[in-house]
């Protein structure tokens, strides 16, 4: 695929993720400035080559005497960036009250000496130790030659990213109790990935569930709005309880899921409510991806476009939707996946379940479709981009611009300017098989007032042929092996994305069993079934309590589904013969829009 037409990615798949971009290599610009400009001043001989090993010992044991001192600007001086140094260490003893301070280095590694730092938290009468562990590397200055720590802010604690800062005081907000739909209490500690969930929960809803505020030692985070991280509770705070929606069985799953794949993350809803059930991310950086990732979903966005075609009357599940090896639109030419074998009779449903990029763009141009069509179909019925979800924390609403050029095409697959969540594409899918759009939400509305998006929602016939294309993709199409072996009413999608500088496109997988829809995404995880595929998968084969959380009627009533209130069972034999005979379950004839 063209460069034009892949998603536009600076700095990783995540446009949001700019936070820790470019730490753990040489700062360039400091050593420009003077290599920290310290006390050292220039060598009668510049040195060159990496520190050697007596340098890196003397360096380091100066660095943390000054430090153990309190001593910011001489142990910044042993730094290549000096002014962040001081700022961070004089932070350290002013602002995080810590006292004692004894650092204990271990043996060196090359360049990299590990080191434990013990000190004492001493706040307003109160005081309380402090142990953890970090590491720095001794580099050599590009224009003085002097061996000197690069400096990162993890140094001063692994934690800290750039811009972060150590501070205690009394917390600005009381801490929380936060329990599942099943009462039981959520942690960090039996949930390592719901870390910063949890800490925004309790940045917005902390004083509305009735705590009192403690004190605390906490990362507090450069970016705006963002929760501070509590590393040390010096006086305990009177805990609100807040109640979630996340089902602890779900999250369980999700957490040992995305362990198997780095930079790997997963949200599961209830199709009939909105609610999450789990959201968990495995990542280097500690963000949120599955709320707040921006990503190309690949051709898991075909649902939507499906949807854009049988509600357009261009075609329907039964009807053409031709596969050759190739399409061009506006002199961009689109392939499929290699060995896919062209199909110039199959049909939609057929095109749907193997995945056929030329299919999708071959019936774009059709009449009514227009540049806007797609934008239309994911705001209006699936309440995509439109920027007001309110699901308790911060969150992406999915970005589906209208546009023209190779971009409109590449954006019925998934690729162009097409941008997506995993929280955006379960609810994708929590749309098409109720044909109700139920905004996602983690925290009920009842407690703060918020207003839920809304959005039309599907046609039944709609809903019963997208649901019935997921079934036929989940156990006979690209999905089938991912999906294996899952039992009840169960559907899928797949993706991969590419991204221009990458090896190897995201995996993308979307998919229902029952009434969980869930999706996940993969960086370079290959094709969708490789990584999120099996993630998703592993979430959906969870025993789910789906008992509604809270009590507030306007968000957990269950509203009947596209296929009727009758036997769920009869409804998906109905799709089945709907599938092979060419009869629409609504009026037994074809959706004429």
């Amino acid at each position: 695929m063209g460069k034009g037409v892949k998603a536009a990615v600076i700095g990783g798949v995540f446009a949001v993720m700019v936070g820790g971009a470019g730490y753990g290599t040489y700062n360039i610009m400091s050593a420009l400035n003077g290599d920290g400009g310290g006390t050292g001043g220039v060598a009668a001989e510049t040195k060159s080559g990496p520190p050697g090993t007596d340098e890196v010992k003397e360096t380091a044991a100066k660095f943390f005497t000054a430090w153990e001192k309190g001593a910011a600007a001489t142990a910044a001086s042993y730094t290549n960036n000096d002014a962040a140094a001081e700022e961070l260490l004089t932070a350290f003893g002013d602002d995080a009250h810590l006292t004692d301070v004894k650092i204990t280095p271990g043996a060196a590694r090359g360049i990299t000496v590990p080191y434990t730092v013990k000190a004492k938290v001493v706040y307003d009468g109160k005081s309380k130790a402090l142990t953890y562990r970090s590491e720095l590397k001794v580099v050599r200055g590009l224009t003085t030659g002097r061996a000197l720590v690069d400096w990162q802010p993890s140094v001063v604690h692994p934690e800290l990213k750039k811009g972060d800062t150590l501070v205690t005081e009394q917390s600005a907000t009381p801490p929380i109790e936060a329990v599942g739909r099943d009462g039981s209490e959520l942690t960090k500690e039996e949930y390592p990935s719901l870390g910063p969930v949890l800490d925004a929960l309790r940045d917005k809803y902390g004083e509305k569930a009735g705590g009192a505020p403690g004190v605390e030692l906490v990362i507090r985070h450069a970016g705006d709005g963002a929760a501070d991280t509590p590393l040390l509770t010096l006086a305990k705070g009177k805990p609100g309880k807040l109640t979630t929606t996340i089902s602890p069985s779900a999250q369980a799953a999700a957490e040992k899921a995305v362990k198997r794949f780095a930079q790997s993350s997963v949200v599961a809803v209830k199709a009939s409510t909105g609610e999450v059930l789990a959201v968990a991310n495995n990542r280097t950086d500690g963000f949120n991806a599955a709320f707040q990732g921006e990503a190309a979903p690949g051709s898991t966005m075909k649902i939507i476009t499906a949807a854009m075609l049988i509600d357009n009357g261009v075609t329907s599940m039964n009807g053409p939707a031709p596969c050759p090896d190739t399409a061009v639109w506006q002199s961009q030419t689109f392939k499929n996946l290699t060995n896919m074998k062209a199909n110039e009779s199959a049909t939609l449903a057929n095109s749907f379940m193997r995945s056929c990029n030329t299919a999708f763009i071959k019936l774009i141009d059709e009449k009514p479709l227009t540049d806007a069509s797609l934008t239309q179909e994911a705001e209006q019925r699936f309440g995509l981009g439109q920027d007001n979800w309110t699901t308790g924390i911060a969150s992406f609403d999915g970005s589906v611009p209208a546009v023209d050029g190779p971009d409109r095409a590449a954006g019925a697959i998934g690729q162009g300017q097409v941008q997506m969540s995993p929280l955006n594409m379960a609810s994708v899918t929590a749309t098409a098989i109720t044909g109700a759009f139920r905004q996602p939400y983690l925290v009920s509305p009842g407690l703060d007032g918020r207003e839920l998006a809304q959005a039309q929602g599907l046609r039944a016939s709609t809903a019963a042929q997208l649901k019935q294309m997921m079934r036929l993709t989940a156990t006979q199409g690209t999905a089938a092996q991912a999906m294996a072996g899952l039992g009840g009413d169960i559907g899928a999608k797949t993706g991969s994305a590419e991204v221009d500088g990458n090896a190897k496109s995201n995996s993308w997988f979307t998919g229902f069993r029952n009434d969980i829809a869930a999706a996940a995404m993969t960086e370079e995880g290959g094709h969708g079934g490789d990584a999120a595929g099996p993630i998703v998968a592993a979430v959906l084969r969870t025993g789910a309590d789906l008992t509604s959380a809270g009590r507030d009627s306007r968000v957990v009533a269950v509203v009947g589904t596209s296929e009727g209130n009758g036997d769920p069972g009869d409804s998906r034999r109905k799709e089945q013969q709907w599938a092979t005979e060419g009869a629409s379950p609504s009026d037994g004839r074809r959706d004429p829009l």
